[in-house]
């Protein structure tokens, strides 16, 4: 029976719906991980109290927040350019704003007021970057769903950074999961978002988001403001010859099909070694890491011993540390690794035991 199929006779939520039943339901529209955030735990602890990305700020009875995660097809980040990539992005986006609109959709039609925010957006009373009203990689720390890498991206254990999450807020109280208290990143020791970054902007459990917007927002907002700014002062002869360059023509494809206005550099999440999808798809693509230096190389020596004497990262200071794993690492990737090797040996042993009997 087709997918389509089974979504559509899939039976829609109810007015008693509880929290297994939301996450089965989200599933079965489509998202790839399902958690819930306790709005209390959120308005508690916000990424950075100074401009407090919490629930309450948007609705005071917000009681839950449904957090959806839909994964980026790996196959993408196996390509010799990132185009693809950015465009999978656009697809998975309006995938993910359609699977959370209907869960939406259903939970109010139940009787729960329920709505969904936005993605990718930006408050400009938060800070002067993409600073959303809601962290979603944070949401789905407080959902149970990963943890924060080097690079603070949320890692998953199932798909590593290789994703996008949404925020589905509801007056609904469902049982919120409880967080994953182990480092899902492997950390300094791996350092690959590290050694693969083109503009060195990986920190110690933190971003230098200035540079990486050089690289991942290629055609993103500031820049758009920057070059309409050049335009303005120009000489009027020279106007109508910056009207017909790339820049121009890259901020409208920007706004089109998202390319090269966010998310334009993937490659610290075509690096990370954590999830079954780099296992499956991108191991031995990305064995070899060409951005890697001598300097970078002594950067992670420095993490490794600042963290072997206790010193505290830019991420891993006791509010922080919360979101990157308290416990730290212990193995999980390693855990997994072998899992998934055993797992593919017993398909690959069954192969041939299962085409002889496919010619029956």
């Amino acid at each position: 029976m087709p997918f389509r199929a089974r979504i559509a006779d899939a039976k829609p939520l109810g007015r008693d719906a509880d929290s297994a039943a939301v996450k089965r339901r989200a599933l079965e529209l489509g998202a790839d991980l399902a958690g819930i955030a306790s709005a209390a735990t959120l308005n508690a602890f916000p990424p950075d109290p100074r401009w407090p990305q919490t629930p309450e700020r948007i609705l005071p009875s917000i009681k839950s927040v449904i957090v959806l995660v839909q994964r980026i097809p790996a196959g993408a980040f196996r390509a010799v350019s990132n185009v693809p990539v950015q465009y999978m992005d656009m697809l998975v986006l309006r995938k993910m704003d359609k699977v959370a609109y209907r869960l939406a959709e259903e939970l109010e039609r139940a009787g729960h007021p329920t709505f969904v925010t936005a993605a990718q957006e930006t408050d400009w009373s938060l800070k002067r970057a993409s600073y959303g009203r809601l962290s979603t990689r944070h949401l789905g720390v407080e959902a149970g769903l990963g943890t924060l890498g080097l690079e603070v991206n949320i890692l998953t254990p199932e798909f590593g950074p290789r994703v996008y999450l949404t925020g589905i807020l509801s007056e609904l109280e469902l049982e919120p999961d409880q967080r994953i208290t182990e480092q899902v990143c492997i950390g300094e020791s791996c350092s690959r978002c590290l050694h693969a970054c083109p503009p060195n902007a990986v920190l110690h459990w933190g971003i230098d988001k200035r540079g990486c917007a050089t690289e991942a927002q290629e055609f993103g907002f500031m820049t758009m403001l920057q070059f309409m700014e050049r335009v303005i002062d120009a000489p009027a002869e020279k106007r109508s010859d910056m009207l017909k360059t790339r820049d121009l023509f890259g901020f409208w494809q920007g706004l089109l099909r998202v390319v090269g206005s966010f998310g334009d550099c993937p490659r610290c999440l075509a690096v990370c070694p954590v999830g079954n999808d780099y296992h499956a798809h991108l191991a031995e693509v990305q064995k070899v890491i060409p951005e890697r230096t001598l300097e970078k190389t002594a950067i992670q020596k420095k993490w490794q011993q600042a963290r072997k004497s206790g010193e505290a990262g830019g991420g891993l200071s006791e509010w922080n540390a919360r979101w990157v794993g308290p416990e730290g690492y212990k193995g999980m990737v390693a855990k997994q690794l072998q899992e998934f090797k055993r797992r593919q040996k017993e398909q690959h042993g069954n192969i041939p035991e299962t085409a002889d009997r496919g010619g029956d």
